[in-house]
């Protein structure tokens, strides 16, 4: 595939942060983050969510200011945010992204038309503009769309309104025409939500063919194994700075795994320290009040000569305790998954279709401790049959049938909690008082647990949303697509816990790492027979 830009525009393509700091509300969203990008540089972004990675997109691409720090970028900039546009049609979105485009051959046309009339300066303007063109690979923008509409499963009809299309649908269009567009630095937020294998593919070859800037934030590891050339970890550390790591993404995993290592380990010596401080001086105060009361046969003068000695030992110890602070924060908590039941058969789907969502029949029967993995392509009907094996949407034909008892937890991929409820009323209503607590299961920070779910981010609220579904203690567990939105580190924790609790559990993804952890567990593609195998 040849390059959609020039070698002189690759050269100058940059993008640069020293020292930015940026708070919300007085509350620090990043501090001190250091980063540099040149041509054919491919950067991941990753962290826990609520640690800055979108905030810090917004700031490369020009859209936040920043408190503190400095910001320089060179080259077109095109973004991929998580928030997609609702109004115009597809075609007006990809002449929005190839703005750029369009207002280069617009420029060139009127250059020729000058160079044909003969008008003074033609020639320089000429060949500006058609230096442009050519940076910007210009005349084949719209079929690089179009290519891309393709290998992504996109609506190509160029009438089509936009409100007509499902989320995925739209983020699928506007990927393809950032992908079009031929600019220098990529921004991308997310930007494997919604692809299938397919689309992930394209996206793949397409981002390790980019000869300008990328810097990505995905929760897709096998994306970023197969793109990223440098890390920066937003995670909280010990001295609560950001990381960088070069090598690409194993060496990141490899890093922050002694990274954490050594925090957990001097946190751990400077609280032992702590602690035995504290023992000596009770041990001293211990001694102090024993020998204030004098022993049976000794006067006054034995009690007044050992007093002051004990009583400067237990100053001196007390100033020790004072003096020692454990510096070094207590690290995150890690995913806890709470205990869930097992049963018998729980839940049998016999010839189950849906029309026009679900069309191959589908039979299926769910026991304690079975596993599941849902595959096919975007429209196959993936999350239909989630949705109807957890009675939330009757079959078109066929029977399911669920064990009376038997308690069934969906994740849906997208959250629809109500914003102005905080996580902890909403997660404590769930579980009463039987079920774990909001904290325990290491999902969410103090800080998120009590702040309205209309301020949560995205990814704290796919935490939420894992938590209530978690709250119900269920049987069976539905996942679809649940590593969205979600860091790397808690997607491998929870793909452990996944596959050693007894209570059943089916996902449906399209994560390539994910299916790669599991690939022992046994697979059910809907967009063929509907069948085990």
């Amino acid at each position: 595939m040849s390059s959609p830009l020039s070698p002189a525009l690759v050269r100058t393509a940059h993008v640069r942060v020293s020292g930015v700091h940026v708070s919300f509300g007085g509350r620090p969203v990043l501090s001190g983050v250091d980063l540099v990008a040149a041509a054919g540089d491919r950067v991941a972004v990753v962290g826990e969510n609520g640690r800055g990675k979108t905030t810090l997109l917004r700031v490369l691409a020009g859209d936040l200011p920043v408190d503190r720090g400095e910001v320089h970028r060179a080259g077109s900039i095109g973004v991929a945010d998580q928030q997609l546009p609702l109004g115009g049609t597809v075609g007006a979105l990809i002449d929005l992204e190839l703005a750029a485009v369009r207002g280069a051959l617009a420029r060139l046309d009127d250059a020729t038309e000058a160079l044909t009339e003969g008008r003074p300066g033609a020639d320089d303007a000429y060949a500006a503009a058609l230096a442009e063109a050519e940076a910007l690979d210009a005349w084949d923008a719209d079929r690089r769309v179009e290519v891309s509409l393709a290998a992504l499963n996109a609506v190509d009809d160029r009438t089509r309104p936009l409100d007509t299309l499902s989320v995925g649908q739209r983020h699928r269009v506007r990927l393809a025409c950032l992908l079009g567009a031929g600019h220098a630095v990529l921004l991308l937020d997310e930007p494997t939500n919604h692809l299938d294998a397919g689309g992930l593919d394209h996206l793949t070859e397409r981002l390790r063919a980019h000869p300008g800037v990328v810097v990505l934030v995905s929760h897709d590891r096998a994306l970023l194994a197969d793109v990223a050339t440098s890390v920066i970890d937003l995670d909280p550390s010990s001295d609560d700075r950001p990381r960088s790591y070069g090598g690409g993404y194993a060496a990141y995993v490899e890093g922050r795994r002694a990274e954490r290592a050594r925090w957990e380990a001097l946190h751990a010596d400077q609280v032992a320290e702590r602690q035995r401080l504290a023992d000596d001086l009770s041990a001293a105060q211990n001694r102090l009040r024993d020998n204030w009361r004098p022993d049976k046969g000794h006067g006054r003068h034995t009690r007044a000569t050992r007093a002051p000695g004990l009583v400067r030992a237990v100053h001196r110890r007390q100033e020790d305790l004072s003096a020692h602070v454990v510096a070094i924060p207590s690290p995150p908590a890690r995913f806890s998954m709470p205990e869930l039941p097992g049963g018998a058969t729980l839940v049998r789907a016999t010839s189950v279709t849906v029309s026009g969502r679900l069309e191959h029949p589908v039979d299926l029967a769910l026991d304690a401790g079975d596993r599941l993995v849902v595959t096919g392509p975007n429209g196959a009907g993936k999350s239909t049959l989630l949705a109807v094996l957890a009675g939330d949407l009757e079959p078109s034909a066929g029977t399911v049938t669920r064990a009376r008892s038997a308690r069934i937890g969906r994740l849906g991929q997208e959250s629809d909690l109500p914003g102005r409820r905080t996580a902890a009323e909403l997660y404590g209503e769930r579980v009463g008082e039987s079920g774990p607590g909001l904290g325990e299961l290491g999902l969410l920070a103090g800080y998120d647990r009590h702040r309205p779910v209309a301020e949560l981010s995205v990814g704290a609220r796919r935490r939420l949303d894992l938590a209530l579904v978690l709250a119900d203690r269920p049987h069976v567990l539905l996942l679809d697509e649940p590593t969205n939105h979600l860091s790397a580190s808690l997607v491998d924790e929870l793909t452990a816990a996944l596959g050693s609790t007894p209570a059943a559990v089916v996902i449906a993804t399209h994560d390539r790492q994910l299916l790669r952890d599991t690939e022992s567990w046994p697979r059910l593609r809907v967009s063929t027979v509907g069948r085990w195998r």
